[in-house]
């Protein structure tokens, strides 16, 4: 396995030698936000979207940026820079940092616990945009604040667990009768060659990767809206896709062992995965931005 160097509190080092006081909040508390950022080519994917993201979900729990968008820009290029020219993936975290005592009140003074890993990504999976996944559908269990990418995730983990047990690929989550995000993903559906997503709002996340495909979406022509997305028209779509920054774009073509359409990968779905693909080989050959 490649030796994989971290940064923890201002120093580069190997993962073995990385360690947090069992006090941190983190640890204890869940007390902390993420990203997680796909590198291709050697070139950060949305760089400044995922750190405006970050700052959102800071200030959301009360939290300030502690390096800011240039020493982020510094610390996560030192890491990929490991495996020139390489598809990666970054992930970074920040908590409240520890405190002297476990105590529910947010502590004042204290230093935040600052985090970042780069590690190889895999490409993705041709049979997926072949053949499509199979999703389940749950109650949406998770906490108020979607909105936030919070470390507290373990009602995630059970509910793509469930997925995962069931021999699916993800856990399409319903609330009050309406579809929310996937237990990693955001949502999309296609009805009548109409392009649909959630709106944003404090029960999903403002996936980046979500935004690029509405970007796209215009850019090529396909009709799109920001609308909710009822149980009944999820279930009656032409079309369902899943999108996360690691797994890009993936077609779902079952729901609850139920096809999706016709049970493959829709037309609609075709032409994002191109227009995907180019946005994707043009961030490679070093042209747009990250």
């Amino acid at each position: 396995m490649d030796r994989i160097d971290c940064f923890l509190n201002g120093r580069f080092l190997p993962p073995e030698q990385a360690r947090i006081p069992v006090m941190d909040r983190g640890f204890l508390f869940g007390d902390g936000v993420y990203e997680v950022i796909p590198c291709y080519g050697g070139r950060l994917f949305r760089l400044a979207h995922h750190l405006r993201r970050l700052e959102t979900s800071l200030h959301g729990i009360g939290m300030a940026d502690p390096l800011g968008p240039e020493r982020w820009r510094e610390v996560l290029e030192q890491l990929i820079g490991q495996r020139p020219g390489a598809d990666q993936s970054v992930y970074l975290q920040v908590t409240r940092g520890a405190a002297p005592a476990r105590d529910h009140r947010i502590p004042r003074d204290v230093e935040p616990t600052v985090f970042a890993m780069a590690s190889p990504l895999p490409a993705p999976d041709p049979r997926l945009a072949e053949h499509g996944i199979e999703a389940i559908t749950r109650p949406d269990i998770r906490w108020g604040r979607c909105d936030i990418k919070a470390i507290t995730l373990l009602a995630n983990v059970m509910l793509r667990e469930e997925a995962t047990q069931a021999g699916a690929g993800e856990t399409l989550l319903i609330r009050d009768g309406f579809a929310t995000e996937g237990s990693a993903s955001n949502l999309f559906a296609v009805r009548d060659a109409t392009l649909l997503t959630p709106p944003t709002s404090r029960h999903l996340l403002p996936g980046i990767t979500r935004d690029l495909v509405l970007e796209l979406a215009a850019a090529g022509g396909l009709t799109y809206r920001e609308a909710p997305i009822s149980e009944q028209q999820l279930r009656t779509a032409d079309e369902v896709w899943i999108t996360s920054s690691t797994r890009e774009i993936v077609p779902v073509t079952r729901l609850d062992g139920v096809a999706v359409g016709d049970g493959v990968p829709g037309p609609v779905f075709g032409r994002m995965r191109q227009l995907y693909a180019d946005y994707k080989r043009g961030l490679q050959q070093g042209r747009g931005s990250g």
